[in-house]
């Protein structure tokens, strides 16, 4: 599970994701979880397929919460529970998906018995684009509009690399100990990302090869 990342500055996330626009604004990293970051999904006021940048809570609200501020954690969610999950079933089902920019991200360590936080950019130096859902949420009393974003978890327990983050449950064997990580989409899979189908977009979910990430102590 990732806690902890930090999006690239504007003008390569334009350069990178936004080539039609001038610019963009949003605040400067790190961002935590319940913080405010940016996402890009499909613009829902294009006629065809364009893309904006949102600012929005790094912890999805769903439909049904009764407060944007919830007492259980949303920044992350596990694909393999997209399509049963209350909290995702329906951003998932409708095609709510986002790329998150991310300059790095980090990840803890426990290999010393002890957290060593790492931290995890592409070796190439370009920018990571995460796999993530949005949804937007309304506050029934008072009208507040919360937009929202989680970032999506795949299993990782045979990564070379990915498994050996997080701390191991002494309780369960190596293969099963569900070490997560963070969905990578490649540029030239945004478009199909941001507007194909739950088939399509679930084929872009995978591991990447850990060749892709430069990590180490932070």
């Amino acid at each position: 599970m990732c806690n902890r990342y930090a999006p690239p500055r504007p003008e390569e996330v334009v350069r990178r994701w936004l080539p039609r626009q001038a610019s963009v604004n949003f605040p400067p990293g790190p961002v935590f979880p319940r913080a405010q970051g940016p996402f890009i999904r499909a613009a829902r006021d294009a006629a065809g397929p364009e893309r904006e940048l949102v600012v929005g809570q790094w912890a999805l609200v769903p439909w049904f919460a009764k407060a944007a501020k919830l007492p259980y954690s949303t920044n992350n969610a596990r694909f393999e529970e997209l399509a049963a999950k209350a909290s995702y079933r329906q951003p998932w089902a409708r095609g709510q998906r986002c790329l998150i920019p991310a300059e790095w991200f980090d990840e803890p360590c426990w290999e010393t018995g002890r957290n060593v936080w790492w931290r995890f950019r592409r070796r190439d130096g370009d920018p990571f684009g995460l796999a993530g859902l949005w949804n937007t949420w309304v506050d029934r009393a008072t009208g507040e509009v919360v937009e929202s974003y989680t970032m999506l978890t795949l299993n990782a327990d045979a990564h070379p690399l990915m498994r050996r983050m997080h701390k191991p449950d002494p309780a369960l064997p190596p293969e099963a100990q569900d070490k997560r990580s963070v969905v990578p989409i490649e540029p030239e899979d945004a478009d199909t990302w941001l507007h194909g189908t739950v088939q399509q977009a679930s084929a872009l979910v995978r591991l990447v090869p850990e060749s892709v990430f430069e990590a180490g102590p932070a």
